[in-house]
């Protein structure tokens, strides 16, 4: 237990039902991260096949009424609708770490969401920097290494270690969530063209309805469905993504019971009922599909990859990925150790937040997302992208992997600490005995 002389103590371990509910989303989380891999290899494999017209002309299939500008190709309703339920379910889980989980706690709060700022700024950085002089709009790819695609890095975490401590499990998650409303904060204020009020004012009215329904607790799904259907197809209306719609709809969700329900007490608030509801959909399909639809790139054999590489863009997500992110985590946990009195957990060393650095340049989803956002979908900027985030999320693993594998030893001594129930009670030892984490 950390002495007031000593001070707070970064990756402390938490409370045992934060921890449990932590453990609960990454097995969620995990499974999805191999339905991902699955997904993205199939696209790769048929879009350099013989068959890779088919992959392409399915791709580009338009579905939906012209009339309302729903007139989308399948890649479109994938990137626009399917990860709007992706980045509601993002929405939902922020929403309740900061208002009933262990982030509550500004001190707790602090090192996520410091580090995620800085595992945001350092890729960005980078990029500009490897594309200052390329020109020709290449700076609009500014984002796209900025990040951490969880799904994926926690598929890569089952591979090389189960025995993960759960306090750096639990920093990965919320470091990714954290990034993902960032990432939403970038494409709602950047990649936001022709903006038409009309849509985004109606919108406004229908998420204030769906606000106040699930403000007074009201679970029809026939009530919610449309309102939140409604909104979404207004503010891709309104010239936003329409992804930012998932995430205000999460947010209007409320976290804890009300008190004619019971009050905080007396169980899961709606919030999580929403989230245990909408996360296997989130995991299991959308992601899954919309990486299918947006992975598949016709690389063109090793000439193709080889100018891939070449491209000072797919060079900068690279170099964004490993080096920026890795950068920018370290260098931020590291400044909270040292301008303040919080000290490292003494079970952990640096290595250890090294290696999770790396593992969190690990970007997909909201980077092939954003690729798309800032080149159009189908452009040669837009395949080189793909290569780049493909690349350098392959680079990440491997570096993370050597890293972590080193300590699993240690790993795995933590793993067994934290599990041990002399008593069978069905809690842990370890959250008996230090219950403040």
């Amino acid at each position: 237990m950390s002495s007031p002389r000593s001070g707070p103590r970064l990756f402390g371990r938490g409370t045992w039902p934060e921890s449990r509910r932590i453990a609960d989303v990454l097995r969620k989380e995990t499974v999805g991260g191999a339905l991902l891999l699955v997904a993205t290899v199939l696209a790769l494999v048929w879009a350099n096949s013989a068959w890779s017209g088919g992959y392409t002309s399915l791709r580009d299939t338009t579905v939906g009424p012209h009339s309302l500008h729903l007139d989308l190709t399948l890649g479109q309703w994938a990137a626009d609708g399917l990860l709007a339920i992706f980045f509601f379910v993002a929405g939902l889980e922020l929403k309740r770490e900061f208002v009933a989980g262990d982030l509550r706690d500004p001190r707790r709060a602090a090192l996520p969401v410091t580090a995620a700022i800085g595992g945001m700024i350092a890729p960005a950085v980078i990029f500009v920097l490897v594309n200052r002089g390329t020109g020709d709009g290449a700076l609009q790819g500014w984002a796209i290494p900025t990040a951490t695609d969880i799904a994926f890095a926690l598929a890569v975490l089952a591979v090389i270690s189960s025995h993960l401590p759960v306090a750096l499990r639990t920093f990965l998650l919320t470091l990714a969530v954290v990034d993902d409303l960032l990432a939403i904060v970038i494409i709602a204020v950047f990649f936001t063209s022709d903006l038409s009020l009309v849509p985004l004012l109606l919108a406004a009215l229908t998420l204030g309805a769906f606000t106040v329904l699930v403000q007074r607790r009201v679970r029809s799904w026939w009530l919610l469905l449309p309102l939140a259907v409604i909104t979404w197809a207004l503010v891709h209306a309104s010239g936003i993504h329409a992804t930012v719609a998932g995430v205000l709809l999460g947010f209007a969700v409320p976290v804890i019971r009300s008190q004619a329900a019971g009050g905080p007490d007396a169980g899961p608030g709606l919030a999580e009922h929403f989230e245990h509801r909408f996360r296997p959909i989130s995991t299991g399909f959308a992601v899954p599909v919309f990486a299918f639809f947006s992975a598949g790139v016709a690389v063109g054999g090793l000439s193709g990859l080889g100018d891939a590489l070449r491209d000072p863009i797919a060079l900068g997500i690279i170099a964004g990925l490993v080096g920026g992110k890795t950068i920018g985590i370290f260098t931020a946990t590291f400044a909270m150790s040292r301008f303040t009195n919080a000290k490292l957990d003494e079970s952990l060393s640096w290595i250890d937040v090294f290696g999770l650095a790396l593992l969190a340049g690990i970007g997909f989803t909201v980077s092939l997302l954003i690729g798309e956002l800032a080149f159009g979908a189908g452009s040669l900027r837009d395949e080189h992208v793909k290569v780049g985030v493909l690349a350098g999320s392959l680079l990440a693993a491997v570096l993370a992997t050597v890293v972590l594998r080193l300590r699993n030893r240690t790993y795995r001594r933590l793993h067994e600490a934290e599990s041990a129930d002399r008593d069978g009670d069905g809690i842990p030892d370890v959250y008996q005995g230090d219950p403040t984490g």
